[in-house]
C-alpha cells in the first residue's frame, strides 16, 4: 500500500514539474514577442536604416576604386583660334592609339587643339571628324600608351542607377561627381540641325558645369555609358539637370568618323510624332506609347517597306521605341544599306516587317 502511494506521489510531482516547465517556456516566448512589439519607433528606425545603408555604403566604397580607374582616361581639351585660346572642355580616350571622343561644340570653329592628359602631359591633337547632328567629334593624338575607357552598354542602363560624371569643370582637372540616372531618351531641343539631329539623352543629377562637356559618364563598374554634353540652367551653372549622349550611339558615330571622316547616316524617310492620349484613343491603342507616322516620303526605306501614314512604329530590330528620341537613336546606329526589322501597329493589329534596307539621307 505504501509502495503504491509513493509511486503515485512521484508521478504527480513529475507531471507538475513538466507542466511548469512548458508553461514557463510558453510565457518566455510570449514575453519576448511582446517586448519586440513594444520596441520604440526609434529602435525600429535604427534597424531599418541599418538595413538600408548596407548597399549604399558598399557602393560608395566602390566609387573610390571606380574614380581611380576612370580619371586617367578623361582628358582636358583646350582649343585655339589662331594664337588665341577660345574655349575648353573635356574628352574621353577610347583607344590606346590616341583616339579621343568629345563634343562638337567643344572644338567647332577652332584651328588647333591641345590635349592635356591626367598625368599633365600636353599633346597636340588633330581633328578626325565631327558630327553636329549628334554633337560629337573625334580627335587624334600621337601616343601609344594611353588608358582607354572600357565602353559599356547604355541600353542596359536603368533609371535610378548610380553614375559618375568625370571631367574638367572651370579648369578643375579630373573632377568626379556622383548622381543617379534620372531619365532616358530625353529630347531637349538644343541641337541646331533639328531635321536630322539625334537627341536621345541620358538625364542625370550628377553635377555637370561648363568644362565638363565631352567628359565621361560612367556606371558603378567604371564603364563609359555616356558623353556629358549639356545642362538645363537659367543661371548658366548646374541646377540639377545634366544630359549625356548614350555610349551605344557614340560608338557608331566614332566608328564612322574614324573610317570615313563623316557619319554615314541612314534614315527611314518618315515624318513622325509621339503617340499622345488623343492618338491612342483614336487608334484604340492599348498603351499611350510608340511613334505615329504622319507621312512617308516616296522612294525611301519606309516607302519600300510599305509603311503608311497612320501606322504606329513600336520597335526597331526588336528594341522598343516608345518615343521619337528612342526611334531616332535606334535608326541612327545603322548605316545606309544595313537591314533592319520594323514592328508597327495598323488597324489594331501588330505587324513585323523584316528585311528593310535603310537608305542615305542623300537618296530620295
Amino acid at each position: 500500500m505504501q509502495r503504491h502511494l509513493f509511486i503515485t506521489v512521484v508521478v504527480a510531482l513529475s507531471t507538475a514539474l513538466i507542466t511548469s516547465l512548458v508553461c514557463f517556456a510558453v510565457f518566455s516566448y510570449q514575453f519576448n514577442q511582446a517586448i519586440q512589439l513594444l520596441a520604440t519607433p526609434q529602435q525600429d528606425a535604427a534597424r531599418t536604416v541599418g538595413a538600408i545603408n548596407v548597399k549604399p555604403y558598399s557602393t560608395i566604397e566602390n566609387f573610390a576604386a571606380t574614380s581611380k580607374s576612370v580619371t586617367p582616361s578623361v582628358v582636358s581639351i583646350t582649343v585655339f583660334r589662331g594664337d588665341y585660346r577660345v574655349s575648353g572642355g573635356s574628352g574621353v580616350v577610347i583607344s590606346n592609339d590616341g583616339y579621343i571622343i568629345t563634343n562638337n561644340h567643344v572644338i567647332e570653329n577652332a584651328s588647333s587643339y591641345l590635349v592635356i592628359l591626367s598625368d599633365k602631359r600636353e599633346l597636340t591633337a588633330t581633328l578626325v571628324g565631327n558630327d553636329p547632328s549628334t554633337d560629337l567629334a573625334l580627335l587624334k593624338v600621337e601616343a601609344l600608351d594611353l588608358s582607354p575607357l572600357r565602353i559599356g552598354d547604355s541600353d542596359a542602363l536603368k533609371v535610378g542607377e548610380w553614375v559618375l560624371a568625370v571631367g574638367n569643370p572651370f579648369n578643375l582637372n579630373s573632377t568626379v561627381t556622383a548622381g543617379i540616372v534620372s531619365a532616358k531618351a530625353r529630347d531637349i531641343e538644343i541641337l541646331r540641325d533639328r531635321r536630322y539631329s539625334i537627341e536621345s539623352f541620358i538625364q542625370t543629377d550628377a553635377v555637370v558645369n561648363p568644362g565638363n562637356s565631352g567628359g565621361a559618364l560612367v556606371n558603378a563598374k567604371g564603364e563609359l555609358i555616356g558623353i556629358n554634353t549639356a545642362i538645363i540652367s537659367e543661371s548658366g551653372g548646374y541646377e540639377g539637370f545634366s544630359f549625356a549622349i548614350p555610349s551605344n550611339l557614340m560608338i557608331k558615330v566614332a566608328s564612322d568618323l574614324k573610317e570615313f571622316g563623316e557619319v554615314q547616316r541612314a534614315v527611314l524617310g518618315i515624318n513622325i510624332n509621339n503617340v499622345d492620349n488623343l492618338i491612342a484613343q483614336e487608334l484604340k491603342l492599348e498603351k499611350v506609347e510608340g511613334v505615329y507616322v504622319r507621312a512617308v516620303i516616296d522612294g525611301t526605306a519606309a516607302f519600300d517597306a510599305n509603311i503608311k501614314s497612320g501606322d504606329v512604329i513600336t520597335a526597331i530590330n526588336g528594341t522598343k521605341t516608345k518615343s521619337m528620341p528612342e526611334l531616332q537613336e535606334q535608326v541612327a546606329r545603322y548605316r545606309p544599306g544595313d537591314i533592319i526589322s520594323i514592328d508597327y501597329i495598323r488597324d489594331g493589329i501588330t505587324y513585323r516587317k523584316n528585311n528593310v534596307t535603310l537608305k542615305s539621307i542623300k537618296e530620295p
